[in-house]
């Protein structure tokens, strides 16, 4: 297999691989997933709280015998424990499910808290989302706290937007080790992504295959992603597939890439979208940006997410 084990350095010094396991949805496939994973040489497992894979993703890796220490283990804060006194707590209950104690890079899913309680998504009587009423920085700040206590060795966000993060770097102490937000080559963000790179935040791509994701009702009624010609072409020159190109473009950006799949095959194929890209192949790929933006949760979780951001429907 050829893959260059791309590392990128974050901003508190520690590498962070290239490529990520995604774990979000089949819950219950995901022990043997992993498991695939890292038989096939990942050394970089994405969870978060919401997806309940947490204790699937600890199991695969103490079943797997690789030291802890060999492994980049990233999860997430889930909008229900964003209030200060249950922030701390919240990472204490993903620890236990990781059988862990630290994980490497722990993220704030969104910039908008839900009501207080076990319920993950408390709802009114008429089904709405009930919203919190704790401001993102307040939660930022309690995150803080354990990354100086080094349950987190380094903190960072998610799906937030540069006018949030001007807001964070502003009125808090650390700044974020990384984003990770949409981008794929139909929602290529090149201005968000300078930006946020220039700021020493390191940018993940969720959803780096864009519209292969079924979940994603905006990108059915088109061809795929990872079917586009421009993409399949470019791929002949490499011996790779359109999907490998997508994942090799975001790390010739700098990026990492966190593709996920279930199937023994495709998990060690996406392993090989580890590879760099001629410039004349990026620039050919600047072509298919569509300003595609499949994931916008803003009516459902009443906060209007990605404000000045390439793909936001106004």
């Amino acid at each position: 297999m050829t893959t260059l084990n791309t590392k990128f350095r974050l901003n508190t010094g520690a590498e962070i691989p290239a490529v990520g396991f995604g774990t979000w949805q089949d819950k219950d496939a995901q022990e043997g997933a992993v498991t695939e994973a890292l038989k096939a040489g990942y050394t970089h497992i994405d969870t978060a709280r919401i997806y309940g894979t947490e204790p699937a993703v600890g199991a695969a890796i103490k079943k797997s015998g690789i030291p802890r220490s060999k492994i980049f283990i990233t999860t997430k804060l889930w909008n229900n424990a964003h209030h200060p006194d249950d922030v701390e707590p919240a990472l204490d209950a993903s620890l236990a499910d990781l059988g862990t104690d630290y994980v490497d890079l722990y993220l704030m899913h969104w910039p908008v808290a839900f009501g207080r309680g076990d319920s993950m998504f408390p709802k009114d009587k008429d089904g709405k989302i009930i919203n919190g009423d704790t401001d993102y920085v307040d939660t930022w700040k309690a995150m803080e706290k354990t990354f100086k206590k080094g349950k987190a060795k380094a903190i960072g966000i998610s799906n937030f937007s540069r006018k949030e993060v001007e807001r964070l770097l502003k009125e808090t102490e650390v700044p974020p080790a990384a984003n990770q937000i949409e981008v794929h080559p139909y929602l290529q963000q090149n201005e968000a992504c300078e930006w946020f790179q220039n700021k020493g935040i390191h940018v993940q791509q969720y959803s780096p295959f864009g519209n292969q994701n079924e979940i994603y009702s905006k990108g059915q009624n088109m061809g795929k992603l990872i079917d586009d010609p421009t993409l399949v072409e470019i791929g002949k020159k490499y011996n790779k597939n359109g999907a490998q190109v997508a994942l090799a473009w975001g790390i010739t950006h700098g990026r990492s890439v966190l593709p996920k799949s279930k199937t023994p095959f495709r998990i060690k194929d996406n392993l090989e979208g580890d590879f760099k890209l001629d410039a004349e192949d990026l620039e050919k790929l600047k072509s298919v940006d569509k300003g595609l933006r499949f994931n916008d949760p803003s009516v459902n979780f009443g906060f209007n997410f990605y404000i000045g951001e390439d793909g936001k429907v106004q």
